[in-house]
C-alpha cells in the first residue's frame, strides 16, 4: 500500500502518446493557417490564463471572480518595462510574472478564511481595486486612453514580431507549453495531492496535519504568476495595454472557458480556450450584435446535456443508463 501512491504519481507524470502529436500540430498551425495566426496567438494566451485559474478552482476549490487582477498586473508591468527600460520580450515576461507573483502573494491573504461566497466577493473586490488604480494613475498607465507606444524587440534577438502574427503565435505557444508542463508537474506532485485533499475536505486535511493556509497561499501565488504571464504575453504581442486587462469580463470569460473545457484537468483550459475563441470568432462574424446570446445559449445546452453527451447528439433524448 505504501508503494501505490508513488507508482500512481509516476504513471500520471508520463505523457500520453497523443500529447506530443497535439503540441506538434499546435506549433504547425501558424504555418498551415497563416491567415489565422493572430487568433492562434489569442487562443494560446487565453489557454494559459484558463490554466492559471484551474489551479485554484479545479485543484483547490477556490472560486475567483477577480483573476483578471493578476492578468492585468502582468500585462501592465511588461508593457511599462518595455516602454521605459528595455524592449526584450523574455526579460519583460519575467518582470510581468514577478509583478503578478507579488500581487498574488499579497492577495492570497484575503482567501485564507471565510466561505466560498466570501472569497468570491473578496477576489472580485481585488480585481475592481486594481482596475480603479489603473484608471486613476493615468500618469503611469495612460488611464482610459491606455498605454501606447509599446515597442517590443525581437525574441531571442532574432525573431521579429511580424504583422501576420506568426512570431507572436509561436512565442505565446512556447510560453504556454513551458507553463503547462510546470503546472502539470505541480498538480501531479505530492503538493498537488494535498491541494486535492484540501479541495475535497478542508477540515479533514487540517486534521491530518496539512498546513492548509500555507498551501492555499502557495497555489494562489503560483496561479497569479501564470495569469501574469498570460497578461504579459497579450501586451507584448499587441503592443498595447489598456484598462480592458482588468475588466470583469476577463474573469468571467475565463470561468466560462473552464465550464466548456472542464475543471481539474489542465487540458480543459486549452480545449475550452479553443472552443470559446472559435465560437466567439465564428458567431461574431455572423451576428456581431448578438454573439453573446448564442454563446450563452450554448453554455445552457452544455450544462443541461453534459459535456460528454454534447459530442454525442444521438444520446441527448435517450434514457440514461442506471
Amino acid at each position: 500500500m505504501n508503494g501505490a501512491p508513488p507508482n500512481v504519481l509516476l504513471q500520471a507524470r508520463r505523457m500520453r502518446p497523443w500529447e506530443p502529436v497535439l503540441w506538434l500540430l499546435a506549433f504547425a498551425a501558424p504555418l498551415a493557417l497563416p491567415s489565422h495566426a493572430l487568433i492562434i496567438n489569442e487562443i494560446a494566451i487565453v489557454a494559459l490564463f484558463a490554466i492559471s485559474l484551474d489551479l485554484i478552482l479545479g485543484y483547490t476549490g477556490i472560486v475567483s471572480l477577480g483573476h483578471a487582477a493578476f492578468f492585468g498586473m502582468g500585462g501592465y508591468a511588461a508593457a511599462l518595462f518595455a516602454k521605459h527600460v528595455m524592449p526584450d520580450p523574455l526579460v519583460g515576461l519575467a518582470v510581468g510574472i514577478a509583478a503578478a507573483t507579488v500581487l498574488g502573494a499579497v492577495a492570497s491573504l484575503t482567501i485564507m478564511r471565510g466561505t466560498d461566497l466570501t472569497r468570491l466577493m473578496v477576489t472580485l473586490g481585488v480585481g475592481l481595486i486594481m482596475l480603479e488604480l489603473a484608471n486613476k494613475l493615468d500618469w503611469l498607465t495612460g488611464g482610459a486612453d491606455g498605454l501606447q507606444g509599446v515597442v517590443m524587440g525581437p525574441v531571442l534577438g532574432k525573431f521579429e514580431f511580424d504583422l501576420y502574427g506568426r512570431t507572436a503565435a509561436w512565442y505565446s505557444m512556447s510560453v504556454l507549453l513551458v507553463m503547462f508542463l510546470l503546472a502539470r508537474r505541480v498538480v501531479q506532485s505530492p503538493f498537488g495531492a494535498t491541494l486535492k485533499a484540501i479541495r475535497d475536505n478542508r477540515l479533514r486535511a487540517m486534521a491530518i496535519g496539512i498546513p492548509v493556509t500555507a498551501k492555499l497561499a502557495q497555489v494562489y501565488t503560483l496561479a497569479a504568476a501564470l495569469a501574469g504571464a498570460a497578461g504579459a504575453l497579450l501586451t507584448q504581442t499587441t503592443g498595447f495595454a489598456s484598462l480592458d486587462l482588468f475588466e470583469f469580463h476577463r474573469s468571467a470569460d475565463v470561468m466560462l472557458i473552464l465550464v466548456i473545457g472542464g475543471v481539474g484537468w489542465l487540458y480543459g483550459g486549452v480545449i475550452g480556450a479553443i472552443g470559446f475563441k472559435l465560437l466567439q470568432d465564428l458567431i461574431s462574424a455572423v451576428t456581431p450584435q448578438y454573439w453573446t446570446f448564442w454563446i450563452g445559449l450554448f453554455l445552457v445546452v452544455l450544462v443541461l446535456v453534459g459535456r460528454e453527451r454534447l459530442i454525442r447528439p444521438w444520446t441527448w433524448f435517450g434514457g440514461r443508463k442506471a
